[in-house]
């Protein structure tokens, strides 16, 4: 569903990706894991148009990304979830969901619906402002607002910034259920475990470069990632 190929992206005079091949097959989660700073945020910000590359391919469902916007990505099909959540907080949960539907507005009773049974905080929450919820109910809302516009693929932007352990294993719970249904998944993380334990595949990104690739469950054993990642001498 997603195939990026020899992705080059600069800022200015700065390079941040470097050769960046990689694929996500359909109802497949994908993790890119790396320390900050690996290019993560980079990576995903040319997948949806916000970046434009200086070099190479970025497919998704057949159709050519690059020198599209980011409006038109989201009605191909891909909603993205970015670290800092980009919440309206003066807005209410139930406004900040409608907004997500934006382009998919005749279904957004079906949608309200969908979500609130996913998230039944948000249901509780709905009048109440964004800004005034938690870390985690703030997290849930962001990404159930990408859900609003009944997208093919749901990318995610280190998910868990900010969170209690306890929140986290929430929300991977959540988004467990998404990939049950059928969501085709890529998410950004650094909690290395917690990604490699969700996925089926991952890569490994270092310095702007992919370094290792494959089964999530062998990149869990492999000696340098437990080193670098894993705190495992």
């Amino acid at each position: 569903m997603i195939r990026v190929e020899g992705l080059e992206v600069s800022y200015g005079e700065t390079q941040s990706l470097w050769d960046v091949n990689l694929e996500v097959d359909r109802g497949e989660a994908v993790a890119v894991v790396g320390s900050n700073g690996a290019g993560k945020t980079t990576l995903l910000n040319a997948i949806v148009g916000m970046l434009r590359p200086r070099k190479g391919q970025i497919l998704f469902d057949g159709h050519r990304l690059i020198g599209l916007s980011p409006h038109q990505v989201v009605r191909l099909g891909i909603a993205y979830v970015p670290a800092n959540r980009e919440l309206f907080p003066q807005m209410t949960v139930l406004e900040n969901l409608e907004l997500g539907a934006y382009c998919n507005i005749r279904e957004k009773g079906p949608l309200l619906g969908f979500i609130f049974r996913l998230f039944p905080r948000l249901e509780e929450r709905k009048r109440q402002f964004a800004g005034t919820l938690s870390g985690g109910e703030q997290q849930m809302l962001a990404i159930a607002r990408g859900l609003m516009s009944r997208p093919k693929a749901l990318l995610l932007d280190e998910p868990s910034t900010g969170l209690a352990p306890l929140l986290v294993q929430e929300m991977y719970r959540q988004l467990q259920q998404l990939r049950d249904e059928g969501l085709t998944i890529l998410l950004a993380e650094q909690q290395v475990p917690t990604a490699l334990s969700f996925t089926e595949r991952a890569y490994v990104l270092e310095n702007g470069w992919v370094r290792l690739s494959g089964k999530s469950k062998d990149l869990l054993e492999d000696p340098s990632v437990k080193r670098a990642y894993l705190g495992v001498a």
